[in-house]
This record gives C-alpha cells, structure tokens and sequence, in this order.
C-alpha cells in the first residue's frame, strides 16, 4: 500500500533506501514504459484520425481545435489505469526493501514527467495563440507617414490620411467639411483657399464680386497693379490728381481747394505756392543751360489753381492741351491771372487757407509766362516746367508752325530726359542724355537724396509719358525719342527746324 504522503500524480515522488540504485529504478520505469506503448499503438492502430488546424472565432484569432473519438477517450481512460498499476507496483517493490532514506531527485522528476505526458497529451498547444490583425493593404497614411490600420480614413489624390492628418496647406488644421478646395496637390479649406487666391479689392478692402457670366470682373492700374471693382469708377471714390490711384477706405486723401485730391505719398513733396516753386524752376533753367539751348529771356512762372489755369487756356489762341486736365501753359498772350502767393495750411483732410492775387501778365516776348497747377508732387512739377520750357524755347528760337505731334513729341522727350537725371543714374552711354551729363549730374547733387517713394512717383511720371495713347504726346513722345537716339537732340532739332519733321 503506498505511503500516505502520496497523493497526486503531478510532481510523482519515488522513494526508496539509500543502497537502492537509480538505474534500477529507471530500468523498471523504462519496462512499464515499453508494456504501455506497444499497448497503446495496438489500440490506436487503424483508427485513422488526423488533427486539423480549425479557425476558432473571428478572423483575428486562430489555433488548433483537437478531434476526439469515442475509442480515443477508452484508450487514455485505459492508460491512466495502467499508469497508476506500474506507480503502484513499484513503490510495492521499494517497500520490500530494508528501511532507510527517501528521497528525491531531479531526475525522478523528468521521469515522472516523461511517463504523464506521453500517456496524457495534452489537446492543446502549451503556448496562448497570438492574435492577427490583417492589415489595410499596405495603406499609409499621407500626413504622419504612418500605418492607417484600423479606424476611419479619407482617400484623396490617390493618397490615404487619417482623419486628424488631412490638414489645410494654409492655416494647419483638419478640414472636416465635405468640400474643399484642391490647388496642385494641397488641400485648403474653401474660406482659406478664397482669402489666398480670391482677388480683394484694395478700395473696400472686399472680395471682388463676380460679374453677370460668373467670371471675376476687376480693374487693374497698369503701373501701381492697384486692382478695385469696377463700380468705384462711377461711385465718386477720389483718386488722386497726381498718382492716379483711387482713395482706399482706410487710407483718406486730402482736398484741395479746387476739388481735386492728394493721396498721402504725393502730398509728402508737394508743392503748395509759387515761392516755393522758384528754386526747382532756376534748376531746370540750369539743365537746358547745361545742354547749349540757354534762354535768355526771364519768363515769368506762377503756381495756379484749376480754375484760373483754364481760364488762361481759353484766352490762349493756339497750342494743344492734353485731355482730360492740363496740368501746364506756356502762354503767348497778354493775360491776368490769379496766382498762388500763400500756401494753404492742413486742417483735418483738407488745405485750407490759401491766398491769391491777381496778375497781369505783360508780353515782351514770344512768351508771356509759364502756368503750372499747384499741389503736385516735385517731380511731376518739374516734369511739366521742363515740358513748357521746352515750348518757351522752341517759340523763341524761331521753330513756328509746327504740328502738335512734332512740337508735343519734342517737349516730352525733354521732359522725359529731365526726369531721368532725378531719378535714375546718369548712364554716359545714352545718346539722349550725354549732352547733358555735366550739368544735370551736377544739379541734382545738389539736391538732397530721394525718399523710396518719390523715386516711385518719378517712375511712375516716366512711365506716363512713355506709355500715353493720345497721338500728339504719346505718339510724338515715341517718333521723337527714336530720332533723338538715332541722330542726337542738336541735330533732330535742326532738321526740325529746316523740315518741320522729325528725321527718318
């Protein structure tokens, strides 16, 4: 009978006196061993089971499921019957034996072991089964670069985001409407994609509108790329009388007293009366000096307003104005008029306070004076001097009769020359303006240096007179700017003179 302290088969323990041998013992294990396995594959023998691997659940859990006959369940019931007849048996043997220490080894354990697994197999693999999670088809996501795996995912261009991940190109946080806007390959939200590509109008400050077909309908200023909606031409928004530019809504221009109106860059060098005139008249004086063209002659010059300066044109008997305002006269006739003697001052955004008088103009030559309009920038005032100076010399030089596009072409090419030396770099190698290189490098040295706004302006007033349409100042402007760079000034005017034409 075996010892009470046995009383499982999990761990077996073998016990015997300390003379008895292990390979004795292991011989006889190894004996019952045999006996039970030539006495199992006798019983298993033509049964023709087989193990198959069996999906258990979900797709995402799988491991082997056993099959279990009926004659399988006899024979392990069988097996364990044997199993515990050899245990019993053996411990009987060791009890016959003389009484003395028990113990246990190591190797008893791998025995006993050895003997319960080959006789109870386990069904079950002896390791938990690791989930498999299928993948996406390889999808990535186009934002993080990461696997998208499971979850909601947007597809767009091609390309796979998750929901986080499909930002806007422009302010960086997930779009979540159900539209929205492509440009290339970037993503932007509708409201960001108008505020970056949707043309505002720099008046009101709001998107233009669309027009009748749906297209985005805008004026555009050729020089300054001002663009506005077409309605401000015809709403009475002021532009300026010097620049061209419309008045925006959060930048207002001044008023002058005639009604025209000064936006804030042109007003910076504007200048207001005919004292303030004077130094920027005996410059240019000094510029066809420097060119052999002197005028001896002391003409007198005057800084008008708009009505008077008009006034003056229709007592005039002949010479061309440039439409739609002219900005300067160069008189022939007697006349009184009404200059400017004190500069108006600023109140709020008006000019206030200017004071006039009259003038009679007395003719001791074959000109009487020169009328330019006040409150223009520096530049555009000397521009239109040089240009009437021009029709001041050409009078009394004895150049009569000529038609307007010869005589207006030749002014503006002066005018154009004069503008040149204040606002670009004398380049000794043009042929326009190398006869007048001393003295106009030499005069403007004399002025302080230009702010970046009024070299801007200056461009601007040569871009004018480049690009007029009119046929008389543009279009004269052209044909005699060729001649004088083929031929030079002195001898395009001679041939003026003694043709009436500009040279071919």
């Amino acid at each position: 009978m075996a010892p009470s302290g046995i009383n499982h088969l999990s761990q077996p323990c073998i016990y015997g006196d300390v003379g008895s041998s292990y390979a004795e013992r292991k011989s006889r294990f190894m004996r019952w061993l045999c006996k039970l396995f030539n006495s199992g594959s006798n019983r298993g023998a033509g049964s023709g089971s087989s193990h198959h691997p069996q999906l258990v659940g979900e797709e995402n859990m799988a491991w082997r499921a056993p099959f279990r006959s009926l004659d399988d369940r006899a024979r392990s019931q069988k097996d364990k019957e044997d199993l515990e007849r050899a245990i019993a048996l053996s411990l009987a043997e060791d009890s016959k034996r003389s009484n003395g220490y028990r113990w246990r080894t190591d190797d008893d354990d791998e025995i006993s072991s050895a003997i319960r697994d080959a006789l109870n197999p386990n069904p079950y693999p002896p390791f938990a089964p690791t989930p498999y999670y299928p993948s996406r088809s390889g999808r990535i996501c186009g934002g993080c670069k990461r696997d998208i795996g499971y979850g909601n995912y947007l597809g767009c261009m091609g390309t796979f985001f998750h929901p986080d991940c499909f930002c806007c190109r422009a302010c960086g946080y997930p779009i979540t409407e159900h539209e929205f806007s492509l440009s290339g390959r970037d993503p932007y939200h509708k409201s960001c994609f108008k505020e970056l590509n949707h043309p505002k109008c720099e008046v009101c400050h709001q998107f233009i509108p669309t027009n009748a077909a749906g297209l985005i309908e805008y004026r555009c200023h050729p020089f300054w790329t001002q663009k506005y909606c077409p309605s401000h031409e015809h709403d009475n928004t002021a532009r300026c009388c010097s620049c061209e530019r419309l008045e925006s809504w959060n930048a207002r221009f001044y008023s002058l007293e005639d009604g025209r109106s000064l936006c804030l860059e042109c007003m910076e060098s504007a200048i207001m009366d005919t004292g303030d005139c004077q130094p920027l008249y005996h410059s240019i004086r000094d510029f066809y000096e420097g060119m052999n063209m002197r005028l001896d002659q002391q003409i007198p010059m005057l800084l008008v307003e708009r009505q008077a300066l008009n006034e003056a044109i229709v007592g005039e008997k002949n010479g061309l104005h440039h439409m739609p305002e002219t900005r300067g006269l160069c008189l022939s006739e007697e006349q009184t008029v009404t200059s400017i003697r004190k500069r108006p001052r600023i109140g709020g955004h008006r000019l206030v306070g200017m004071r006039t008088q009259p003038q009679k103009l007395i003719r001791r030559c074959e000109v009487t004076a020169i009328l330019v309009l006040y409150g223009l920038p520096r530049l555009l005032t000397g521009a239109i001097l040089a240009h009437e100076l021009m029709h001041g010399w050409l009078r009394l030089k004895g150049y009569h009769n000529l038609n307007p596009e010869v005589e207006e072409g030749i002014c503006q090419v002066l005018s154009h020359m004069w503008l040149e030396t204040e606002v670009m770099p004398v380049d000794k190698s043009r042929p326009s303006t190398s006869a007048a290189s001393s003295s106009s490098s030499s005069s403007s040295s004399k002025k302080g240096v230009k702010s970046d706004v009024e070299n801007k302006l200056g461009e601007f007033f040569l871009h004018q007179i480049a690009h007029d349409a009119s046929l008389a100042y543009g279009g004269g402007y052209r044909a005699a700017q060729v001649a004088v760079n083929n031929y030079g000034l002195r001898s395009t005017l001679d041939h003026i003179r003694l043709t009436g034409n500009f040279p071919l």
